[in-house]
């Protein structure tokens, strides 16, 4: 029977050389989206930006923002791409990450383009048990999402979401988003989650062990518990447009 010659297969640091990316060529703050197009709108918005690497599905750019040197990655839809794009930036030295994503409601009345502002992450997809036991919480840094949540309740009517609100609390990660049952959903439920989606526990996770702050605003796409759908309704998009310009505009206060 053969041995690995080394303990892991591969590893962030890994990751890290093989894209050609050192410390020096990432910025302070790394905003990250699952989506290439939420990537670009980030872009979009940088003085100067550069492409570090386009690997796979993945693209990274640094710029500057306002004069603080900014790094946006598409971190990937599900959980286990994200895992890749947060141990590369993690080992990079990243010193502060933002998780801008959409998630379904887990209350019924929470409506479709408002915000949540997650504070813990509940572990229901298959990456974390590789990292960590199953009583781990993963969690948001307290100080950073205490901007981020302030500045999402003072941007509602400047994003033009003057019926929407912010909520905070945890959310529950799933792989398997067409086994959203009622016996699934309930026990997230019972554990105190609002929202679902299929990122944010691997990403926080990850962060936590790297001790590096991290914080994550969701924009609501759908309602679980009453089954409302509303990728197609503008309040989710000018939500998604929103968590944006909160996770610049938070950027900035950390720096002020």
């Amino acid at each position: 029977m053969s041995e690995m010659i080394k303990e892991a297969h591969m590893t962030g640091q890994d990751l890290m050389n093989m894209v050609q990316l050192t410390p020096k060529d990432v910025g302070k703050y790394a905003i990250v989206p699952g989506p290439r197009e939420r990537a670009d709108a980030i872009v979009k918005k940088m003085e100067n930006p550069i492409k570090n690497f386009s690997f796979m599905e993945y693209t990274m750019h640094t710029g500057d923002y306002d004069g603080i040197r900014l790094t946006t990655i598409n971190g990937g839809r599900f959980a286990p791409d994200t895992a890749i794009t947060t141990e590369i930036l993690c080992n990079a030295q990243v010193s502060g990450l933002i998780r801008v994503g959409s998630c379904g409601a887990l209350k019924a009345d929470i409506k479709i383009g408002d915000l949540v502002v997650v504070t813990t992450a509940i572990k229901g997809e298959g990456v974390t048990k590789y990292y960590v036991d199953d009583d781990f919480v993963p969690k948001t840094d307290e100080g950073m999402t205490k901007i981020l949540a302030r500045i999402a309740e003072d941007s509602l009517t400047a994003n033009g979401l003057i019926e929407n609100a912010v909520h905070t609390g945890p959310c529950w990660t799933t792989d398997a988003i067409l086994r959203e049952t009622r016996e699934h959903v309930g026990k997230a439920v019972d554990q105190g989650a609002i929202a679902v989606d299929m990122v944010t526990s691997a990403f926080l996770t990850i962060c936590d062990l790297y001790k590096i702050p991290a914080a994550v605003i969701l924009a609501v796409s759908d309602n679980v518990m009453t089954g409302e759908m509303g990728f197609m309704n503008p309040d989710y998009y000018m939500a998604e447009t929103a968590i944006i310009n909160i996770a610049l505009d938070t950027v900035k206060k950390l720096e002020a």
